[in-house]
């Protein structure tokens, strides 16, 4: 006897983080609606991202950070899946046509953490040691301040990474602290990094959760979890992004709090090799402007051909 359509289909990459995260908007989602979590199916996508962690190369180099949500969005234009769950920081910029963001959880800590097993913090890192990343962000926000570092490639999920501490291949590197604490590791973080001065990736700790465009059932179905102020403040950081993504592919930070009803947004965008940083902020209620603003101001301040020197070294 074949089997009853399920009430919805989420489709996520296969990685212990996002598999968590896919359970949790399934928790969420037959919370909301009175179902069983039985009723939702979850399927593992094979992403091209997933497929490149043994490379070792930056996003930037393999073509950004489409590269994780690809696969996903394919199968929900071919109505495989009805639901993409993704880490917002990992979607592109541009969404493909056909597919819309249409809520996001409540977000979580949006900080990063300095991991080690040799030291507790940056400062106490031995002059010329290894600090293992692929983010280009992350690694000109050590360099800004550790210049005397050496940066390796370091890519994987948190306990490939993890254990390639152990190993010794690196003596740190910094992880997001949401994706610990979603995983119940938050307490292996060996401290925890001030935002304002290892400003987070756009986007950075919060879940976000795609659709069709023309699915309008099943968006109706996905708003019952999406957290306002989070929307709000994802929406402005993606609406910066999305400026600087058409003149750069220089690091990029960005940081919101909410102000009564407006939003305070922090943007910085930084030499890959962490000695030049521009930055700037504003305040608005309307969130696509609001990022578009700092978006524009940051790139008034830097300066075209300073721009276009980066883009070329990326």
């Amino acid at each position: 006897m074949q089997s009853p359509t399920p009430f919805a289909r989420i489709g996520t990459r296969g990685s212990p983080l996002a598999l968590a995260q896919a359970r949790l908007v399934r928790r969420l989602l037959a919370q909301a609606h009175g179902v069983g979590e039985d009723d939702i199916a979850i399927e593992v996508i094979s992403t091209g991202g997933d497929r490149s962690q043994a490379s070792n190369a930056s996003l930037v180099e393999l073509g950004g950070k489409g590269l994780f949500t690809k696969e996903i969005d394919e199968a929900m234009l071919a109505g495989r899946v009805d639901i993409g769950v993704h880490s917002s920081k990992d979607v592109a910029t541009r969404l493909p046509d056909g597919i819309t963001l249409v809520a996001f959880l409540e977000r979580e800590d949006v900080r990063d953490a300095f991991m080690s097993v040799k030291v507790q913090s940056l400062d106490h890192l031995a002059e010329g040691a290894k600090f293992g990343t692929s983010s280009i962000r992350r690694a000109a926000q050590v360099l800004r301040v550790r210049p005397d570092l050496q940066i390796v490639p370091f890519r994987g999920n948190v306990g490939t990474r993890l254990q390639k501490l152990l190993d010794g291949v690196a003596d740190a590197t910094m992880l997001a602290v949401a994706g610990l604490n979603r995983l119940g590791e938050g307490h292996r973080a060996t401290a925890l990094l001030d935002p304002e001065i290892f400003m987070p990736a756009p986007a950075q700790g919060a879940i976000g959760i795609a659709v069709r465009s023309d699915d309008s059932r099943m968006a109706g179905i996905v708003a019952a979890l999406d957290h306002a102020p989070t929307h709000r403040a994802i929406t402005a950081e993606r609406a910066m992004l999305a400026v600087l993504d058409g003149s750069c592919r220089t690091p990029v930070g960005a940081l919101t709090r909410l102000d009564g009803q407006a939003l305070v947004l922090k943007g910085q965008i930084l030499s890959l090799d962490g000695k030049t940083a521009f930055d700037a902020a504003a305040s608005g209620t309307d969130p696509v402007s609001l990022g578009r603003q700092v978006g524009e101001d940051l790139i008034a301040q830097a300066g075209t051909e300073w721009l276009a020197q980066w883009a070329a070294a990326s």
